[in-house]
């Protein structure tokens, strides 16, 4: 057993806006230099849809990922022989126009423009070619389902279901996607690049690409199945998000987990297995991969973890943070948050709690009624469980019990008010904390459906508090990095970062 910290996220699918909040200060700060136009570290994406850059999804196009052969996980995009073979020609990337072609507008000419008889005019420029261009596509081209009914047909997801059918009117749905690197456990792109440039960082698990080892062979972009790894067009050196470490390393979370106005994200530490890796990540069935993961992560307040753990190299602050980490509640404890795309096999560290959906006629106020929900279940499993409908059910049948009961609770305080509207003796206590227990109870139904779902009280307010009003500090736990136990500090003092150029 050798057990290694492993910063992760988990994303609220429930409390999405939508509002590329998270999007805008990522691409201010990482990817404005010339080259990295097209680049988005972090999208929003509408689904149904096909996403960016086009039918991400479809492994059968960009062959991403692993794939199981005589019990052995190997490269979907090939082994070292095939990779050698076409080092000077990959044909397995998505184009440019798969992601889209970055725009510009002339705004000087507005006002420099001669006289003339029509009001003057600019059009977009392509900013690699400088042409005059027509916009086709871009990174959420399909936003709040913009031409759905037409790209939605092409969803992955809807396999084993009638796409066409869902897309009408009546029974159309839609939620929203954020992306960022997963930064996985068993990452394909650090595995396929042949001049070593992408790597795993020992201290936090962190995957980032080395610009000066980097090649451009772009074996990364199609080993990636989450296509989070770009070209610098200019520069010809891979780019990838960085899980914003700088910020990391002095205790703060990421541009995009801080800047979201739905509070959507959160940050923190687990402590894994590594010598589990390559078990859970050749487990027999796809559906078999979340549950091998699950096998990997280790219990932070197990004395014996903590004591192997320190043993093995992880900082003291690492095993506080791991022990306060909302992740391990939230995947571990809870199950109430899946990963993206399991079956890829890559063991992702992006874990997303999955959308209760607008109710319809009728509500649904129970495990027994997902059926009816307006996103259908099956979409969901194929999204976040490999198509295997169990972990949904389950993760939303404890969300939906945690409500019931937490509105039930909210009933009952209320009902506790005298005839003068004051509140009585000790009521503001639920209020105040909501760690601690009620003065008014729920109803005994709604106890009984939480136990019914594996729920105590208690951990159904320790839920809603995460969920809907967790402060600052209980979002995003990062503990501060000593890199000089890590590096050598001393070799890394002046060697370059992000030039025009590499030689």
């Amino acid at each position: 057993m050798k057990i290694k910290a492993q910063m992760a996220m988990v994303m609220n699918l429930d409390k999405c806006l939508a509002c590329h909040t998270c999007s805008i200060p990522c691409k201010n700060a990482w990817t404005t230099p010339a080259g990295a136009e097209y680049i988005w570290f972090n999208n929003v994406e509408t689904k149904p849809g096909i996403g960016y850059p086009k039918r991400w999804e479809d492994q059968k196009i960009w062959r991403g990922g692993w794939k199981l052969e005589e019990g052995e996980p190997k490269l979907r995009s090939g082994g070292k022989i095939d990779r050698f073979l076409k080092i000077f020609g990959n044909p397995i990337l998505p184009s440019i126009e798969d992601y889209y072609e970055p725009w510009n507008y002339n705004y000087k000419y507005l006002t420099d423009a001669p006289a003339q008889k029509r009001q003057p005019a600019v059009g977009p420029r392509s900013a690699i070619t400088g042409e005059h261009m027509k916009v086709e596509w871009g990174p959420n081209w399909e936003d709040d389902l913009a031409g759905a009914n037409v790209t939605g047909l092409e969803d992955v997801n809807f396999r084993e279901m009638q796409a066409k059918a869902w897309l009408q009117f009546k029974t159309v749905f839609m939620f929203h996607l954020p992306r960022i690197c997963e930064h996985c456990l068993h990452p394909a792109c650090v595995a396929s690049c042949p001049s070593g440039a992408l790597y795993k960082r020992e201290e936090d698990g962190i995957v980032l690409a080395d610009q000066t080892r980097c090649r451009s062979w772009r074996m990364c972009m199609s080993a990636c199945p989450y296509k989070k790894v770009y070209l610098n067009w200019k520069t010809h050196r891979s780019e990838k998000c960085i899980f914003c470490y700088p910020r990391i390393e002095a205790g703060h979370p990421t541009l995009c987990a801080q800047t979201c106005p739905g509070r959507i994200r959160y940050v923190g530490l687990m402590l894994y297995d590594a010598d589990k890796v390559k078990e859970a990540a050749s487990a027999p069935s796809a559906m078999d991969v979340y549950d091998s993961q699950l096998s990997v992560f280790m219990n932070p307040h197990d004395p014996d973890v903590l004591a192997k753990a320190s043993e093995d190299g992880v900082p003291d602050q690492f095993l506080e943070a791991a022990k306060k980490s909302p992740i391990y509640k939230l995947v571990s404890e809870w199950k109430v948050a899946l990963p993206l795309h399991p079956e890829f096999r890559t063991l992702p560290m992006v874990w997303y709690v999955p959308p209760l959906s607008p109710l319809v006629s009728g509500g649904v106020t129970s495990g027994d009624q997902l059926d009816n929900m307006r996103i259908p279940v099956k979409y969901l499993a194929n999204l976040l469980a490999a198509g295997d409908e169990k972990p949904v059910r389950a993760a939303l049948s404890r969300l939906l019990a945690m409500r019931a009961f937490m509105r039930s609770q909210r009933f009952a305080e209320n009902a506790a008010l005298d005839e003068t509207g004051t509140k009585s003796a000790g009521q503001d206590d639920f209020a105040a904390d909501l760690w601690g227990s009620p003065s008014a109870p729920a109803s005994d139904a709604d106890i009984a459906a939480l136990e019914t779902v594996g729920l105590s009280p208690e951990t159904a307010r320790a839920m809603y508090r995460m969920l809907a009003i967790a402060r600052f500090d209980e979002r995003f736990v990062v503990p501060s990095s000593r890199r000089e136990f890590a590096d050598n500090v001393d070799k890394l003092k002046g060697e370059i970062g992000y030039p025009e150029a590499l030689s």
